[in-house]
């Protein structure tokens, strides 16, 4: 059974920074693509980032690069999204998601349950 784990959601001031981290277990972690997506209150959920098997790709969102950068750890089957300057438009429910593939496409297959992000300004 695959499973998806974050964690390192909380609260924190705008301006400051946090490290969001997601755990697979379930499959091969280094054939899963990764990422991060995220729902704002009363919004849809949206696209964030995602990283190949390998990690030697990145995708981000275009207004979020330079703010949020995604890696993985393929030894520990872990991901990261370290966030940077937090704005209050960055509060959300964040959610980690694994491809069947080693490349991102369209929907993932996998989902974790979400970690909640509040910026307070």
């Amino acid at each position: 059974q695959v499973q998806l784990v974050e964690s390192g959601g909380g609260w924190v001031q705008a301006g400051g920074s946090l490290r969001l981290s997601c755990a697979l277990s379930g499959r091969t972690f280094s054939s899963s693509a990764m990422g991060w997506f995220r729902q704002a209150p009363g919004k849809e959920r949206e696209f964030v980032s995602a990283i190949t098997g390998s990690g030697e790709g990145t995708y981000t969102t275009d207004s979020l690069k330079g703010r949020f950068t995604i890696s993985r750890d393929n030894a520990k089957n872990t991901m990261y999204l370290q966030m940077n300057s937090l704005k209050s438009e960055d509060t959300a429910d964040y959610y980690c998601a694994a491809w069947e593939t080693d490349q991102p496409s369209t929907t993932p297959r996998y989902w974790g349950q979400g970690t909640q992000v509040t910026v307070s300004s």
